[in-house]
């Protein structure tokens, strides 16, 4: 009955968002205010219909119902309850589902806290929000639905992948879809200032909200995704290149640099064109990243299904919604003049430089991505595009970014004075210099990956440091008025630094990891980067679903023991699945990582060892740029419509400070 109710409520939701993606639309158009008001209900209910449906798809998760094709599939009555909950969006179709729940909620947040936007505007926002979920409500009930019953149900599932059964990719796709659909936003938004003709900077202050959540949530998914990669695939590495991977970077790296164009539009009313292409492209991003995982044109781990029949109605939604927007774009283009005027050394200079260094960034991804199939369809190649291209492609720009953003983040608005900029920055550079010759010394014979990455991050911290100090003014009580200053202007340091630290996390990683893989004995020590390590013993042990061979290993260094590592090599039965957990043993400045293989024939088994310097800065890093943007999300002048809470007086479009 539950399931009935939810597969019903599911269907209601696509009429609903039918009605709320015409309606508005006509009434805005016509300009009358009972259509243009019919956005918000209907926002509210659709809502509230696919969080019915999604709720009865998880309650038939949790009570084992294997009435339930899709329960059956991936999921298993010995499975923990964690895993359960989390089996509803670990395949295709409830992932979907959880997709199109994150559609209809920015919607609903729009309808609740959007009361100060015009109401034309906001009527249309909702109105390309309902066509959105209306498109992929579509796709769900016409080639995905998860709530088809089978026949004859059985005894018990068929299990969850168990490289899924983790606690990081528990949560690692609801941030990413969090962060997929937060840019459907800043699409809606672009879209229907395009009906309106207008775009200009109140325009600019209500699309940034919504750019730096879905920025934020992406880079906590894309966080997560790392993290889990580095502990449980047992690899040892954090970033793969792997094409999933890489549809989840792109919409990343499009979203800062419209995060970046916003506020040009908002201080300077210039840039425009570029920021509604770039919060059209963003969201364009997000649904190749669906359309690739979901159909099987690219083999990867991530990817939830390999349906062509799917793959054909996600690529039609693509195109419509793609096409639709661009031919909009080209025709309202004479309604994006710039206002602003500024020299060619400026903070808008930067910023656009900035841009363009985003933008050939992902591009770059994007062609590294899907080169093999172009190769494969039109010349009937099978190439295969791996880490060392996207490295000597994309790492270039990260580097010239690098250097130029501390920089870029202290100049002036419309005309300023580079030497005047580069000397307040004096310090930092000297710094940054000192710690790159300093590590430099140290690791004499090494390759210069290392210096240069330390140079980068200290240089972005230092940077934002003295960023943060400048604007607390000349004269005294400096450090009173630091405490003092807008979150906005805390949180973007703090993102600032938090890139630096990442980059220099991924660089000393690179330049000084030790490998070690041999064979050991039961009660054998060996050395690995100055650390000491036991092989204890070897036993088998018992999981909740799973059986698992563990071993039991003493870390040491210098005679003192450091802790003790407990690998394993687990099987899960009803998958007929290995998998594969690390041991870590984490420090400040390092990680020691461990990893238990198969028993070898003169009784010993394989070990393969890693030692890692800085790899919880990469993850640490992430969350002081999450952190940073949550700082600058709860800063009051950049709420959802804030720039509309101003005195009557001030002119149309133009937010007074």
């Amino acid at each position: 009955m539950i399931t009935e109710l939810g597969h019903f409520a599911l269907i209601l939701a696509f009429l609903v968002a039918c009605f709320q993606s015409l309606v508005p639309l006509v009434g805005a158009q016509r300009r009358w205010p009972g259509w243009m008001a019919s956005a918000e209900p209907a926002a509210s209910v659709q809502f509230m219909l696919v969080a019915v449906s999604f709720a009865a798809l998880t309650w038939a998760f949790v009570t084992s119902d294997f009435s339930l094709r899709l329960v059956v599939l991936n999921s298993h009555s010995a499975k923990p309850l964690l895993y359960k909950i989390t089996g509803v969006w670990g395949n295709h179709e409830g992932s979907m589902l959880l997709w199109v729940l994150i559609v209809s909620l920015f919607g609903a947040f729009a309808a609740w806290f959007g009361g100060n936007l015009p109401p034309g505007l906001r009527a249309r926002v909702l109105s390309v929000q309902g066509m959105i979920g209306a498109a992929f409500l579509a796709f769900i009930l016409f080639t995905s639905n998860p709530f088809l019953r089978v026949g004859t149900p059985p005894f018990d599932g068929q299990d969850l992948n168990p490289l899924l059964q983790d606690p990081g990719l528990a949560f690692h796709p609801p941030f990413l879809y969090l962060g997929y659909v937060g840019l459907s936003m800043t699409f809606s938004f672009a879209v229907a200032a395009l009906i309106e003709g207008r775009v200009d900077a109140a325009w600019g202050r209500w699309v940034r909200p919504y750019t730096l959540a879905a920025w934020i949530f992406l880079t906590i998914g894309i966080g997560l995704g790392s993290w889990w990669a580095y502990y449980e695939l047992g690899w040892g590495g954090f970033w793969f290149w792997d094409p999933v991977e890489n549809a989840s970077f792109m919409p990343w790296l499009i979203a800062a640099a419209l995060l970046h164009s916003a506020i040009v539009v908002e201080k300077r009313e210039a840039l425009k064109s570029w920021t509604v292409l770039l919060a059209i492209v963003a969201f364009g991003f997000s649904m190749i990243g669906a359309f690739i995982t979901r159909s099987g044109i690219i083999t990867s781990v991530h990817a939830f299904a390999s349906d062509p029949d799917r793959g054909v109605f996600l690529l039609l939604i693509l195109a419509v919604f793609m096409m639709g927007a661009l031919t909009l774009f080209a025709a309202r283009s004479q309604a994006m003049q710039a206002r602003g005027v500024f020299s060619l050394v400026s903070r808008e200079s930067a910023l656009v430089t900035n841009n363009i260094l985003l933008g050939v960034s992902a591009f770059v991804v994007f062609v590294g991505t899907i080169w093999p199939l172009v190769a494969e369809m039109a010349f009937d190649r099978k190439l295969s595009v791996g880490a060392p291209f996207f490295n000597m492609a994309f790492t270039p720009f990260m580097v010239v970014l690098g250097l130029i953003l501390p920089v870029g983040a202290m100049l002036p608005w419309k005309r300023a004075r580079l030497g005047r900029t580069i000397h307040g920055l004096r310090y930092a550079a000297v710094l940054a210099l000192a710690v790159a010759a300093l590590t430099w010394a140290v690791q004499t014979g090494r390759s210069a990956l290392g210096p240069v990455g330390l140079f980068l991050g200290t240089w972005l911290i230092a940077g934002a440091a003295v960023d943060l100090w400048s604007r607390t003014g000349r004269a005294g009580g400096r450090a009173w008025r630091l405490l003092r200053l807008p979150r906005a202007d805390w949180g973007k340091a703090v993102a600032h630094g938090g890139l630096g630290i990442v980059i220099a996390g991924i660089a000393g990683l690179k330049a000084w990891e030790v490998e070690d893989i041999r064979t050991v004995q039961v009660g054998e020590s060996f050395e690995v980067a100055g650390f000491t390590l036991t092989l204890n013993d070897v036993r088998e042990v018992a999981g909740p679903n799973y059986n698992a061979t563990r071993a039991d290993i003493t870390l040491a260094r210098d005679g003192s023991v450091i802790g003790t590592m407990e690998p394993e090599k687990r099987f899960y039965p009803v998958a007929k699945m290995p998998t594969t957990e690390a041991a870590l043993n984490n420090g400040f400045l390092r990680d020691v990582y461990v990893v238990i293989g198969d028993p070898q024939n003169n009784g010993g088994w394989a070990v393969r060892t890693y030692y890692k310097p800085l790899a919880n800065w990469i993850w640490g890093g992430a969350i002081l740029m999450a952190f940073g943007g949550a700082l600058s999300l709860s800063d009051r002048r950049y709420r959802v419509a804030a720039g509309a809470r101003k005195a009557p007086a001030a002119a149309p479009g133009v937010p007074a400070e």
